[in-house]
C-alpha cells in the first residue's frame, strides 16, 4: 500500500502535468483560459470515482461536490458543515505554462542547479530560506516556470484527504463540501462565480499560503482603478496650442501619488497604491492602479485619493477627456469574523497544537478566495500549503511541510466531527 507521502506526490505531479495558467481579462470571460477546463474535468472524474454527491461543473468551470457526513450512531455533537475551496489555476508571470518538477532528496544545503542548459541556479545567497530545509526532500521546477504549489499542492491535499476518508470507513466526518475554482490569480473570478447554494457550509477553509504553520485570517481590502485619458492628436508641424499629449498627462497623473505609498516602500499592514501599467499612444493613455489596505477606512481613503487626483488632472488640462473606473476586488477576511464564527479560526490553532506545529499568524499582503467568500457570510480563513517563493521560477515545496498541510486537513475534519472538542 502506498504511503500518504507517495499519494500526495503522485497526485501533485499528475495535476502539475495539466497546464492551467489563467490570463487577466477583468473577468470578461471565466475561465480566462481553456486549459483550466482540463483540470476541472480531471477533478470531476476523480470525485465521481470517490463517490462524491451533487457534483456540478458550472459553465464558469467551478466544480462543487459533497461528501455526506459519516458519524457514529447516537453521535452527541452537532457537527457543522465545512467547505474546502482551492483554486485550479496557476499564475501567469510570463513563464512557461508547462511545469517540469523534480524531487531533490535530502537537500544538502548548497545552491540548486534548476536548469543546466539555461544556467538557472537557485542560490542560497539569494534565497537563504532554502537553508531552513537542509536534510529534507524538496520539489522544484526546472526554472522555466513556477512550480505550481500555488495552488495545486492544495488541490492534491484536499483530494487525498477525500480519498483517505472514503477508503477508511472507520474515520468519522461531518458534511464536507468542496469547491475547485478557476481564475483566482487574476481577481478571484472563480469564487465570484461560485453558486453558494451548492456550497451550503457554516464555514470554510482555503489552503493557499506559504510556509509551515502560516495562518491567515487578515487580508487586504483590494480594488483596482483604470484611468483613461483621451488627448488630442496633431501633426508636430501644427501642434502648438492644439496637441494634448495623453502620455505626458498620464505621467503627470502618476506623479501625483506619494512614492512612499507603493508596494516597494511598504510592509506589514501598510497599504499602497500601485501603478501596475501605463499604456499609451498618440490619442489615448490608460493607467491601471491596484489599491490595497488592511484597514477598510484607509482603503476607502485611498480610493478617494485616486478620484481627487483625477479631478486635479482634469483641472490641469480641461481639453482632455478623462474617465475613471474603480472596482472593489475583495475584502478583508477579518471584517467577517464574529463571536459566533470565530471557532473556525480557533480550530486551526487546535489542530496545530495536536500536530506540534508552531503557528505563524500573518496579515497577508494579498488575498485568497476566502477574501471574497467571507464577504458572503461564510468565514473562510486560510492555512499553509508549505510552498515557498510563490509566483517565482524559484518556487519550491518542502515535502515534509506538504505532508503536514495534509495532516492539518485531516485533523481539522476530525476535530469538527467531534464538535470542535
Amino acid at each position: 500500500m502506498k504511503s500518504i507521502r507517495e499519494r500526495l506526490l503522485e497526485r501533485f505531479y499528475r495535476y502539475l502535468a495539466i497546464p492551467s495558467q489563467s490570463q487577466a481579462n477583468g473577468g470578461m470571460k471565466v475561465p480566462s483560459t481553456e486549459s483550466q477546463w482540463n483540470m476541472a474535468r480531471t477533478l470531476k472524474q476523480e470525485c465521481e470515482a470517490l463517490g462524491l454527491r451533487d457534483l456540478y461543473l458550472s459553465p464558469h468551470c467551478v466544480l462543487t461536490g459533497w461528501l455526506p457526513a459519516r458519524l457514529p450512531e447516537g453521535h452527541p455533537h452537532q457537527v457543522p458543515k465545512v467547505g474546502f475551496c482551492t483554486h485550479m489555476d496557476t499564475v501567469n508571470v510570463n513563464l512557461s505554462p508547462e511545469i517540469h518538477p523534480h524531487l531533490i532528496r535530502n537537500y544538502d544545503g548548497r545552491d540548486i542547479l534548476l536548469n543546466a542548459s539555461r544556467d538557472i541556479v537557485m542560490k542560497t545567497s539569494e534565497h537563504p530560506e532554502l537553508l531552513r530545509y537542509k536534510g529534507q526532500d524538496l520539489i522544484v521546477a526546472d526554472g522555466t516556470s513556477v512550480l505550481g504549489s500555488d495552488n495545486k499542492a492544495a488541490v492534491a491535499n484536499v483530494m487525498t484527504a477525500l480519498e483517505t476518508l472514503v477508503e477508511n470507513p472507520q474515520l468519522p466526518h461531518g458534511d464536507l463540501y468542496v469547491a475547485f475554482v478557476p481564475d483566482e490569480e487574476v481577481g478571484l473570478f472563480g469564487s465570484k462565480n461560485l453558486d453558494f447554494s451548492r456550497f451550503p457550509v457554516d464555514f470554510a477553509y482555503t489552503i493557499d499560503c506559504c510556509e509551515l504553520g502560516e495562518v491567515v485570517y487578515e487580508t487586504f481590502n483590494a480594488g483596482s482603478a483604470e484611468i483613461t485619458i483621451h488627448g488630442i492628436s496633431a501633426h508636430p508641424m501644427s501642434a502648438k496650442g492644439v496637441m494634448v499629449n495623453p502620455t505626458l498627462l498620464a505621467v503627470d497623473f502618476v506623479n501625483f501619488f506619494d512614492r512612499a505609498e507603493t508596494p516597494e516602500c511598504t510592509e506589514g499592514k501598510e497599504g499602497y497604491i500601485w501603478v501596475q501599467a501605463l499604456r499609451a499612444n498618440k490619442s489615448t493613455a490608460v493607467v491601471e492602479l491596484s489599491i490595497r489596505d488592511h484597514d477598510k477606512t484607509k482603503y476607502e481613503a485611498k480610493k478617494a485619493t485616486v478620484l481627487r487626483n483625477v479631478e486635479r488632472l482634469r483641472k490641469q488640462e480641461p481639453r482632455a477627456r478623462i474617465e475613471c473606473m474603480i472596482h472593489d476586488t475583495y475584502g478583508n477576511i477579518a471584517d467577517a469574523v464574529t463571536k459566533e464564527n470565530h471557532k473556525a479560526i480557533d480550530l486551526l490553532y487546535d489542530a496545530m497544537k495536536i500536530l506540534g506545529i508552531t503557528p505563524k499568524t500573518i496579515a497577508m499582503r494579498g488575498g485568497t478566495d476566502g477574501s471574497f467568500i467571507s464577504t458572503k457570510g461564510i468565514l473562510t480563513p486560510n492555512y499553509f500549503t508549505g510552498g515557498m517563493n510563490f509566483h517565482s521560477r524559484f518556487e519550491f515545496l518542502p515535502v515534509d511541510s506538504f505532508e503536514k498541510s495534509y495532516e492539518m486537513t485531516m485533523t481539522l475534519i476530525d476535530l469538527i466531527s467531534q464538535g470542535g472538542k
